[in-house]
C-alpha cells in the first residue's frame, strides 16, 4: 500500500512540471497570435503616408495589404482617399463583421488613385485595406486620407 501511495505521488511531481509547461507554451502561442495581426489607428481628417511592402498582409494575388482602423458613426459621409506615386492603389471599406462595405479601384478623375465616398450605416471600428492593383509593382509608399462630407441638409 505504501509502495502504491509513493508511485502515484512520484507519477504526479513527474507529470507537474510537464502539464505546467504545455500550458505556459500555450499561453505563449495564444499571446503571439494575438499580437500577429493589429491594424494601425487612424484618424479622421489627419493623412498619413506609410509604405506598402513585403512584409504586410499577404493577399495571396502576388500582393501585400495594409489595414487601418478607423471609428466611424452612423449618418456621416465619409470619403477615403488612397494615392501612390509607386503602385496602382486599391482600398476596400471593411465592416466590423468583416463584410466589404464599398470598394475602389481607380478613381472618377482617370488616375490609378483610389477614391470610396460612402455614407456609414452604422457606427463602429472599420477597417480600411490598402493594398496594389495588380500589376508588376505591388509595393511602394502612398498616402491615405479619411475625411467626413458635410452633412446634407
Amino acid at each position: 500500500m505504501t509502495q502504491l501511495l509513493f508511485l502515484r505521488t512520484m507519477s504526479a511531481i513527474a507529470i507537474a512540471p510537464l502539464t505546467l509547461l504545455t500550458l505556459g507554451l500555450s499561453a505563449v502561442v495564444t499571446t503571439a497570435q494575438i499580437q500577429l495581426y493589429k491594424p494601425i489607428p487612424l484618424s479622421v481628417g489627419n493623412p498619413i503616408k506609410d509604405t506598402l511592402s513585403d512584409k504586410d498582409i499577404p493577399t495571396g494575388k502576388k500582393g501585400f495589404a495594409k489595414d487601418y482602423t478607423v471609428r466611424l458613426a452612423a449618418g456621416e459621409k465619409v470619403t477615403i482617399a488612397a494615392s501612390s506615386n509607386s503602385f496602382d492603389t486599391f482600398v476596400l471599406l471593411i465592416a466590423a463583421d468583416g463584410s466589404v462595405v464599398e470598394e475602389n479601384d481607380d478613381s472618377p478623375d482617370g488616375t490609378t488613385n483610389s477614391v470610396i465616398v460612402v455614407k456609414i450605416t452604422r457606427t463602429e471600428d472599420y477597417i480600411i485595406r490598402v493594398r496594389a492593383s495588380g500589376g508588376n509593382k505591388t509595393v511602394g509608399s502612398f498616402t491615405l486620407k479619411v475625411t467626413r462630407q458635410p452633412s446634407e441638409k
